[in-house]
């Protein structure tokens, strides 16, 4: 049974006090959630314990931006899965288009990445996509079955979520036709040897958007950026109909 996961990414966004603020505006439309939708905040590393605090008892899950391979060491900026855990962490995003860009992350790392979560007992949030480029010159197929033949190696797909995330349409304010995401979204399931993992579309996804996204039935959720700040907009999008 795949399972519908909304997971709100707020990258480098918010301080402590900013992350509580939020929570005032968010947690009371949280009532109207249809039972079984997972929600997920993974917002940066200095507000995990604000919301690790403040979440308790509460229908959404905490996540975290990403975890390394080791469990401790001469790692200067990284963090380990056992910290992650101690702050009741379930959800890490790995392997997201920013990570493999601007911080030199490949994909025998975020096999690294993605085993070292499952180790450690959280579900990692694995991000694939094209850039605009491979797209255009219709390598989009053929760019993300090798991300996932490589990311998944010796993964546990049993405990697993997957992101398609189309680099073009990140922060761009281009969104994917919800057709052309469901597409390649059943690409990705037909990858898979759990046909059940669910996989989510991340890509300028806003509350407008949001009814049309998950109306395709190969889309079990949603990877969300900058709507995922503010309260009202990630509250309809978690709501969505």
């Amino acid at each position: 049974m795949r399972k519908i996961v909304i997971a709100g990414n707020w990258k480098m966004f918010k301080t402590q006090a900013e992350t509580q603020d939020f929570l005032l505006g968010f947690l009371p439309h949280l009532e109207e959630i249809p039972q079984g939708r997972e929600v997920v905040l993974c917002p940066p590393f200095t507000s995990l314990n604000v919301l690790s605090k403040s979440l308790h008892g509460s229908l959404i899950q905490l996540g975290a931006q990403n975890v390394h391979w080791e469990e401790n060491g001469a790692y200067t900026g990284e963090i380990s899965g056992p910290m992650l855990t101690e702050l009741g962490v379930r959800f890490v995003i790995v392997g997201h288009s920013e990570r493999r860009q601007y911080f030199g992350e490949t994909d025998s790392t975020v096999n690294l990445r993605l085993k070292a979560a499952q180790k450690y007992g959280l579900t990692p949030i694995l991000c694939v996509g094209e850039t605009k480029e491979e797209r255009d010159a219709g390598e989009t197929e053929s760019i993300i079955t090798a991300q996932l033949d490589k990311d998944l190696i010796d993964v546990d797909q049993d405990n697993l979520v997957i992101a398609y995330e189309p680099i073009w349409a990140i922060g761009t304010g281009d969104t994917c036709e919800s057709t052309e995401a469901n597409r390649v979204i059943a690409l990705i399931r037909s990858q898979l040897s759990n046909p059940n993992v669910s996989i989510q579309y991340g890509g300028s996804v806003k509350p407008n958007n949001i009814d049309e996204i998950m109306a395709q039935p190969e889309i079990d959720g949603a990877l969300v950026g900058g709507a995922s700040l503010e309260p009202a907009s990630f509250a309809r999008i978690v709501n969505y109909n």
